[in-house]
This record gives structure tokens, C-alpha cells and sequence, in this order.
């Protein structure tokens, strides 16, 4: 640090959009980090190799500085390496939540597989794991959060260990620690009030203490009003690194005006750029700053999936099993499967999946819908499946079915586009919920990233399930429904009656739920001769 100079520790403490990190702009300003956006990539479907390529580049320009500092790549993995094509992609955290019971540990070998596909594609600095503790399902990122409970949460933190590897007893205490190539720098974020909504309004009434996307932008209304006053109340709090994916010339001249005049002193700028050097330092970035191309096959790999599917099976809530309508028969029946989530990769992947928002379909990267999961589970040479997205009542009634599979839910979304005053299952969701169950047995299935409103249909359905945003692995749904496994996850959060009672969490004074938290039937295994 005493060889650098002001222009070059500044540079540290900058993070900037891939898109703009020219090789001119990564020498001339010594720039410490860039970071994909949300759905960034380097092309449609683009693979490890054309990450690695990509990623090289941007530090192969870093070592050509005077001092040859690395830069760190940072890339959201919220529910798995979700940008990236082939990637596995685990259930979003709420879902997770509601494994708790059975497998702490398993948080923990999700990490150490995200982990592993993250370096896979070369990067080594993770925006993960959400730490959220979500107060108001209205809001449009709880799905990011385990629970309401902060305990839940607390106790999913485990996955930061697989992230980043156990800690040596031998490691000095206070000094960061990665565990080698194969593991990331995590990255807890918005762990300080952001749950703690008004309304379940996003950003509505929390302050930063660590910069997100534009964060030192977004502490003015309106935003980058006085910009030069929020660079200097934000680093003398404390902030080390600044996401400042595209104005970063403003931020870095006007942050070196600010120490010029000693309003910001020399001492908070050694301070913040040590702890972005010594974080370098202990992933070996210094002595390894290029990706390791022997790792690439790791991504999306059979056994990262059957991890996923396994995720799947311990997430699933069973809210509802009338006259043991569940597990289902796999023999002797004739299934009518409907409802526009069944078979949509990207509607049961939800929001931060390859595209910041999510997307509908099943092109846009590589997994197993729950329909096809239903046709490689069932007898084919018993049964017969029927899969119509929005049967009407006369041919529901002319054809016979012994059960029907409905499965509806909530659209992609991430953050302020999720926000949602109302939670009710867009149509025709609810009025397929009625249809069917009132003419035939059925199981609804909710993909959801929330409880949603339900209660006025429950009186039609007789097997009731909360499968959240469950990933590419939707086999892990089957498994469940019919029967390889037992239903045994409990409910992250409390399922509201209506939403005129939120926001309403267990411990409140007035807790009248549909669903209270922590509630789960359970179901056994059984024979695969049913």
C-alpha cells in the first residue's frame, strides 16, 4: 500500500459493470472489481469456457496496471449460479427454509456446489447469501429470505461455510478465509433492516450500509441529489467497496476531491482499500489471478442436480391431505396434469434465473419441468397422463380422470417489480383452481415465491402444496407426490388468511393464520408398486 497512490486505491474500492469495463477504463483508472449485473452475461447461452474467456480478459487488463493489482469478479448466485446457462438451480431460499428441520447440513453442500459452479465459469466473489429476515410477504424479494423468523436465518447462514470452505481452528481470528480454488468469497448481504419493509414496499425505508447496485445513489430522494455528500457519508461510515456499475467517473473524481480537501481523511481510504487487498490476498488472487479451466465440467453437473432434486423433495409443504389423498397412485390411472406452471422451466425457476426478472418457457436454460417429472415418475404402461393448461368443464367431465395435478402460481418477478399488494393467484389460476377440483380429485401444487391468497378455494381441493420457486430440479416434486419420498418440510413463514392481516408473524399479539408457522404434514414412503 505505500507504493500506491491516491488514483490507485481509489480504484480498489470501485466495482463497475462488465459492459463498460473496457481495457482502457481497467488501466486508467485501476479498477479493483467488476461485477455482472442482473442477467448479464457474455452472450445468449453462453458457456463456462465463454466465461472464463471473458473473465480473464477483464484480469489480464488488471495485471497490466503499474502495480499489476488483480481485480474480483462478482456475480448474484442467489439460488445456485443462476445467470449462467447449464447452471443448477436450487430452490430460492424460502424454500430452503422449510428443509430445516430434517438437514441443517444441506445449506451448507448447496453453497459448496454453488461454489464450485461459480469458479467453473471463473468467478470468484459472490453476491450471496440473502440474510434478509422478510416481516411482509408483499415484498417483492422474500423469496431471497429463508424466514421470518431470525433464528431460521441465522441457522442458514451455514451456507456461507460451503461457500467459502470450514474455517482452520489454526486461522487467525478477524482475517478472512477462502478455502482454495474451489471455494468463493460469499457475500451477506442486505442483512442490516432491508426485511423490515413498510407495506413490503422495496427500499422503502432502510438506509445502506453496504452499497448494492447504485446504493450511495439511493440515499438521496431524489436519487444522486447531492451525490458529493453521500460519497462522503459513505465511506466515513465505513464502506469499503462501491457499486458504481456505470457513473464511476463521477464517483471517483469526486471521491478524490473529498480527500484532497481532507474532508475525507487519508486514514478511512488505507482502511478500506487493506481490507479489499487482504481479502485478495487470502483467495490467492495474487499468486492465481486467471480461471482455473480444469473445473469447467463441474457445471451443471448430475451430481449438483441430484443435490438440487433432493433440495426439492425436503422443501415441499404439505398444507392440505384430504382422506390421504397423498402420495399418489402410480399405477391404474388415468391423470389429467393442467395449469401453465406445470410445464415452464421458467416459472418454476422464478425471478434471478438467467434474466434478472426470470422468463417464461423452457429454452432459456437446462432442467426438468414438473410435468415431465410427472411422466418419468407414473406407470406408462398402466396409466395414462393428460396434460391440458385450462381444461373447461365439459371436457373435464366427459373424460374420466381418477386425480387431477393442478399447478399455479405467481409469474417471475425480482425485487420492486414483485412488490404486490394483493397476492392472489393471477388467472386463470383460481378459477382453474375451482373448475377442476370441483369436478374431479385433485392436488393443487402452488409455485410461489410467498403464500398467496388461498383460503377461498380450499374447500375444493383435497391435497394442498407449497412447492415455493423450486429450480431446474422439478423430478424433486414427483418424488414427493407420488411417494419415493415422505412430505416433511415445514413452513419458513406464516401463511396468511387474507391480506388485510399483514403484516402478521408468529409471536404477534394478533395471529389468527390459515397456516401458522412451522406447520408441515407429514407423509411416508411408499411402495414403488403402487
Amino acid at each position: 500500500m505505500n507504493r500506491m497512490t491516491l488514483q490507485e486505491k481509489i480504484g480498489q474500492m470501485v466495482q463497475i459493470e462488465r459492459t463498460v469495463a473496457s481495457p482502457q477504463v481497467m488501466k486508467n483508472y485501476f479498477i479493483g472489481s467488476v461485477l455482472s449485473g442482473g442477467g448479464s452475461s457474455p452472450g445468449v447461452n453462453a458457456s463456462a469456457q465463454e466465461w472464463i474467456k471473458m473473465v480473464n480478459q477483464f484480469q489480464r487488463d488488471a495485471l497490466s496496471t503499474r502495480l499489476g493489482i488483480p481485480m474480483i469478479y462478482g456475480i448474484d448466485s442467489v439460488h445456485g449460479h443462476s445467470t449462467v446457462y447449464n447452471a443448477t438451480i436450487f430452490p430460492h431460499n424460502i424454500g430452503l427454509g422449510a428443509t430445516r428441520q430434517r438437514d441443517p447440513e444441506l445449506v451448507k453442500r448447496i453453497g459448496a456446489a454453488t461454489a464450485l459452479e461459480a469458479r467453473a465459469t471463473g468467478i470468484p466473489y459472490l453476491f450471496a447469501p440473502c440474510v434478509a429476515v422478510c416481516r411482509d410477504p408483499r415484498w417483492g424479494r422474500c423469496y431471497e429470505s429463508y424466514s421470518e423468523d431470525p433464528e431460521v436465518v441465522s441457522s442458514m447462514t451455514e451456507i456461507v461455510t460451503g461457500l467459502q470452505g470450514d474455517i482452520p481452528s489454526t486461522s487467525p481470528k478477524g482475517v478472512p478465509y477462502v478455502g482454495g480454488k474451489t471455494k468463493v468469497a460469499a457475500c451477506a448481504k442486505h442483512y442490516v433492516g432491508d426485511g423490515g419493509t413498510v407495506n413490503g414496499i422495496n427500499e422503502n425505508n432502510t438506509g445502506f450500509v453496504i452499497t448494492d447496485w447504485e446504493g450511495l445513489d439511493r440515499m438521496t430522494s431524489p436519487r444522486h441529489a447531492n451525490y458529493s455528500n453521500s460519497i462522503l457519508r459513505g465511506i466515513n461510515a465505513g464502506i469499503d467497496m462501491i457499486m458504481v456499475p456505470m457513473k464511476y467517473k463521477e464517483f471517483i473524481d469526486d471521491l478524490n476531491q473529498l480527500v484532497t480537501n481532507h474532508e475525507i481523511p487519508m486514514s478511512r481510504i488505507d482502511d478500506a482499500v487493506r481490507r479489499v487487498l487482504r481479502v485478495k490476498f487470502t483467495m490467492g488472487l495474487f499468486e492465481n489471478p486467471l480461471a482455473d479451466e480444469t473445473l469447467v465440467n463441474h457445471l451443471g453437473s448430475h451430481e449438483h442436480r441430484e443435490l438440487a432434486r433432493e433440495a426439492v423433495r425436503k422443501s415441499l409443504v404439505l398444507l392440505k391431505n384430504t382422506n390421504s389423498m397423498l402420495p399418489l397412485p402410480k399405477k391404474g390411472s388415468k391423470i389429467l396434469v393442467a395449469g401453465a406452471h406445470a410445464d415452464n422451466l421458467g416459472y418454476q425457476c422464478g425471478g434471478w434465473t438467467i434474466q434478472w426478472q426470470g422468463q417464461s418457457g423452457n429454452n432459456a436454460t437446462v432442467g426438468t419441468t414438473i410435468m415431465d417429472a410427472i411422466m418419468n415418475t407414473v406407470d406408462k404402461q398402466s396409466s395414462q397422463v393428460v396434460y391440458q393448461e385450462n381444461p373447461d368443464t365439459k371436457y373435464l367431465q366427459s373424460e374420466g380422470f381418477s386425480y387431477a395435478i393442478v399447478v399455479v402460481g405467481e409469474l417471475p418477478y425480482a425485487e420492486t417489480e414483485g412488490n404486490n399488494m394483493n397476492l392472489t393467484i393471477p388467472e386463470p389460476g383460481p378459477t382453474m383452481i375451482k373448475n377442476v377440483c370441483r369436478a374431479v380429485k385433485c392436488v393443487v401444487v402452488v409455485v410461489s415465491g410467498r403464500p398467496v391468497v388461498i383460503e377461498p378455494y380450499l374447500k375444493w381441493i383435497d391435497g394442498l402444496v407449497a412447492a415455493w420457486l423450486p429450480g431446474t430440479e422439478g423430478q424433486g416434486v414427483a418424488d414427493v407426490l407420488f411417494g419415493n419420498y415422505g412430505f416433511s418440510g415445514k413452513l419458513s413463514r406464516t401463511w396468511f388468511r387474507s391480506v388485510d392481516q399483514l403484516p402478521m408473524n408468529v409471536g404477534d399479539e394478533h395471529y389468527d393464520p390459515l397456516f401458522p408457522f412451522g406447520f408441515g404434514l407429514t407423509t411416508e414412503p411408499t411402495d414403488d408398486s403402487n
